[in-house]
């Protein structure tokens, strides 16, 4: 609950930034000058795509959530069980044997989301956050 709310009061600064940032783009282009235009669609243009970035890591983030619901309700989901280091970090060696397990069973069943999944979730514990997404990715492909 306390992520939702951070998220949602993250979400509250930049829709005001972008405002505040849009207001100032109208404004240049209402100069007049070649520059003002230019920075005035600029600044209309940047905070737009950033509150499209945002969406889309909000949308990601909700969509494996519910990947996580339904893989923990049948009871699929890897235990955390893994040993940490005092930085409270998995252990790497041990994360690199999870991981070696999650990839064999995505060998063996290359179509089943669950098993990207906890490849995704192995990815993760490794600290390969680039890998982890796109194996979440190609799970909420598979699982529609």
């Amino acid at each position: 609950m306390r992520t939702k709310a951070t998220v949602a009061v993250m979400v509250l600064v930049l829709v005001f930034y972008a405002g505040f940032i849009g207001f100032r783009g109208v404004g240049l282009l209402r100069s007049g000058s070649a520059v003002g235009v230019v920075l005035g669609v600029a600044l209309l243009v940047l905070p737009l795509l950033g509150l499209l970035l945002v969406w889309r890591e909000i949308d990601f983030g909700r969509r494996t959530t519910v990947l996580a619901a339904a893989l923990e309700a049948e009871g699929g989901l890897p235990v955390d069980n893994l040993p940490r280091r005092p930085s409270g970090r998995v252990d790497r060696a041990a994360a690199d044997g999870l991981f070696a397990t999650m990839r064999a069973e995505v060998e063996q069943r290359p179509d089943d989301w669950r098993s990207w999944f906890r490849l995704a979730l192995a990815y993760d514990a490794a600290g390969d956050r680039t890998r982890a997404r796109e194996a979440a990715r190609h799970a909420l492909a598979l699982h529609g």
